[in-house]
């Protein structure tokens, strides 16, 4: 029998005060590192072969802000959809030490991100006429335990865009009640172009405002900055996207750095 977490939802999220964390020193919590190789949308024991035993250089980077957007829903589950229109994404990651590039067992690992039309769940005011409400929804959120080899997988869609902020999935790793990873990672500008372009539901609306090569945020070299970009595929039922997050264990949660400030630019 698989041991359960010792740490419940919600007593880690009663614990956590502060969320924002800086890189250097002590309070150097998040990091990403790449060469992650693309699994199938069904996992075969080759994938899973491969991805367990993934090495590499593993570099600490800022982490981005939260944003105006994150509730914890309390759903562990793989499935985020809710029947949610849209290109099918599966999202793969692994939890890694970033000291030793071991994989971490038992992380809690948050992802959420908008809908093909750039909407939240959740939240009120979205929309490009920010008239559209996701108020009592819960869609394209979830949680995930790392299992033994790091691993976490979602299936999900491939996120849309909103106005100023270029396509991104947020994703949250917990450790314990102070220590925190928050991050925002990305696509490839060229995909993110072919799909808002030929696929529906997307192409109902206007190609993205913004690129990775154009949004602030992505380009920001600091603490609330850092760009991403995940390995992706292409497959015929969609898209796989991996990426490996490395954590720092000895960080602890500092000040949130932009995020009231993000709060009152959009609700401006």
């Amino acid at each position: 029998m698989t041991e359960k977490p010792m740490l419940t939802r919600r007593a880690l999220l009663s614990g956590l005060s502060l969320s924002g964390l800086s890189i250097g020193g002590a309070g150097a919590v998040s990091g990403l590192c790449f060469s992650v190789p693309a699994l199938s949308e069904t996992p075969t024991s080759k994938d899973i072969a491969a991805a367990r035993q993934l090495e590499g250089s593993c570099r600490l980077l800022p982490e981005a802000v939260e944003g105006p957007f994150y509730f914890d829903p309390d759903m562990e589950r793989s499935d985020i959809r809710d029947g949610r229109p849209g290109l099918a994404l599966s999202l793969v990651l692994k939890v890694i030490d970033g000291a030793t590039c071991s994989p971490l067992e038992k992380a809690r690992v948050d992802v959420w991100h908008a809908d093909a039309r750039g909407v939240y769940s959740g939240y009120g005011g979205q929309g490009d006429d920010r008239q559209l409400s996701a108020k009592g929804e819960s869609y394209l959120r979830g949680t995930q335990f790392s299992a033994a080899d790091g691993l976490v997988r979602f299936t999900t869609i491939y996120p849309g865009w909103y106005p100023g902020r270029t396509p991104h999935i947020h994703v949250k790793v917990f450790l314990d009640e102070k220590t925190v990873l928050t991050g925002q990672i990305y696509f490839p500008d060229e995909m993110s172009g072919r799909v808002y372009q030929r696929q529906a539901p997307y192409s109902k609306r206007p190609v993205a405002d913004t690129s990775n090569k154009t949004d602030w945020l992505f380009n920001q070299a600091s603490k609330e900055g850092g760009g991403i970009v995940m390995n992706v595929e292409e497959k015929e039922t969609g898209i796989v996207a991996s990426l490996v997050i490395a954590v720092d264990k000895a960080g602890r949660s500092q000040a949130g750095g932009l995020k009231g400030w993000w709060d009152r630019l959009f609700k401006s």
